[in-house]
């Protein structure tokens, strides 16, 4: 899997262009892998993120899941995931409104200072976002996110320990077509998993 990775990332440096040195200054670096994931990192692009709370595939039903990490068409592999995820395993802390405005307000409070936000929404056992990505790498901005959300939501529940998984899923978005698809797929998730009947009956998304 690791070597699939790094063979991806190798494969699209050679038609992207690398982070001028300023943007480098600020910690942008292009194309590259935590050894999991592949992920492009440059100012001013519009990025869909996607990150899980850490039970979200639990290893009580790694048998389920595990199947599949090995679809090798990556599209189809990330569909089936989240189709997995939204089932709603795990404790889904998210799922209660407490923990869910404390993401979302995370997010909104740098919203048109560090990152500009098109859409979001806060599910039981993941999240996803539509965002342009300022003068802040987007890698800083998922680990204050995640390490300021960590704190509170453990707080609240008066637990300890790891929150969230520690990779992240992104894609940078093409053109406006794309950008209407994803826009619609976030805004949906809810009422893809059952959860409403309309986007804008679930309360922690940009749908309301």
């Amino acid at each position: 899997m690791k070597q699939d990775v790094h063979e991806t990332i190798r494969n699209k440096r050679q038609y992207h262009t690398t982070p001028d040195p300023e943007a480098a200054k600020l910690g942008f670096r292009g194309w590259h892998t935590r050894g999991y994931l592949p992920h492009f990192d440059m100012p001013g692009v519009i990025q869909m993120l996607n990150y899980r709370l850490d039970d979200a595939l639990p290893m009580s039903r790694q048998k389920e899941w595990a199947v599949l990490l090995n679809i090798k068409d990556e599209l189809r592999r990330r569909a089936r995931i989240e189709e997995y995820v939204d089932r709603g395993y795990g404790a889904c802390e998210l799922g209660h409104p407490n923990a869910a405005a404390v993401v979302e307000n995370n997010w909104l409070q740098f919203d048109g200072r560090r990152y500009r936000l098109f859409a979001w929404v806060v599910m039981p056992n993941h999240v996803h976002l539509l965002v342009e990505v300022w003068q802040t790498p987007q890698s800083e901005l998922l680990r204050n996110w995640k390490g300021f959300t960590t704190r509170r939501i453990n707080h609240l529940f008066q637990r300890r320990g790891k929150l969230w998984q520690d990779d992240y899923w992104d894609r940078y978005i093409r053109d406006a077509e794309h950008f209407l698809k994803v826009r619609n797929y976030i805004e949906n998730n809810p009422v893809k998993a059952g959860l409403v009947r309309s986007p804008e009956q679930w309360p922690f998304s940009s749908a309301r």
